[in-house]
């Protein structure tokens, strides 16, 4: 069943039940990072609110000291600040928009991994392509690399998650490292068993 964000400034849509599974992750991410000010069950609709606050100037969170998870960059002027951030790379994980040519007036290579952010299963193909060209840009000295999509909400997050799972880490810590440094990352749970399902191909 699909996830519905239709309840924001119309009449009010029933907002779903978030899992056990998610919310025992919710519940360990507050206890790990209790400064991120996070509602014990937030719903979808503050969620969007809370990416709509953030939208101002380039949008990165750095996951790690080199790999940063964001929102779209649209236009030259933003292209201009994330190669100011030092980015080399980019995986645009965007239907919407492909970063190519903005990036290329910056000396930027760019992944376009256009995928829609419609809640339904995600083929290993995707992960397969974001993944190869992250670790080859990760294999430099002096690169960094950002995965972005539209609100770097779902899609961004999801690809996150499967290199951070190909670089070794457990599904459940690269969650929680990404939800803590990124409050608005939501991993639903058909994405992240895509994510699950590409791991145990690559296995």
């Amino acid at each position: 069943m699909k996830r519905s964000y239709g309840g924001i400034g119309i009449d009010p849509v029933p907002v779903l039940a978030i899992s056990p599974r998610l919310e025992s992750r919710r519940k360990k991410l507050l206890a790990a990072f209790p400064e991120s000010g996070l509602q014990e069950s937030p719903g979808a609709p503050e969620k969007l609110r809370k990416v709509k606050k953030r939208r101002v100037g380039m949008d990165i969170t750095w996951v790690t000291d080199r790999i940063g998870v964001g929102g779209g960059i649209w236009n030259a002027e933003n292209m201009a600040a994330v190669a100011r951030a030092g980015i080399t790379h980019i995986i645009d994980m965007q239907i919407e928009f492909d970063d190519t040519a903005l990036a290329s007036e910056q000396g930027i290579a760019v992944c376009w991994n256009p995928v829609d952010d419609d809640f339904e299963p995600k083929p290993a193909a995707v992960f397969k392509r974001g993944v190869e060209f992250a670790l080859a840009a990760l294999d430099g000295d002096e690169t960094k690399l950002l995965i972005h999509c539209a609100a770097g909400v779902h899609r961004a997050p999801m690809m996150t998650l499967a290199l951070l799972g190909v670089m070794g880490w457990s599904m459940e810590d690269a969650m929680l490292l990404i939800e803590g440094k990124r409050p608005v990352a939501d991993f639903a749970e058909v994405y992240v068993l895509s994510v699950e399902n590409f791991l145990k191909e690559r296995s």
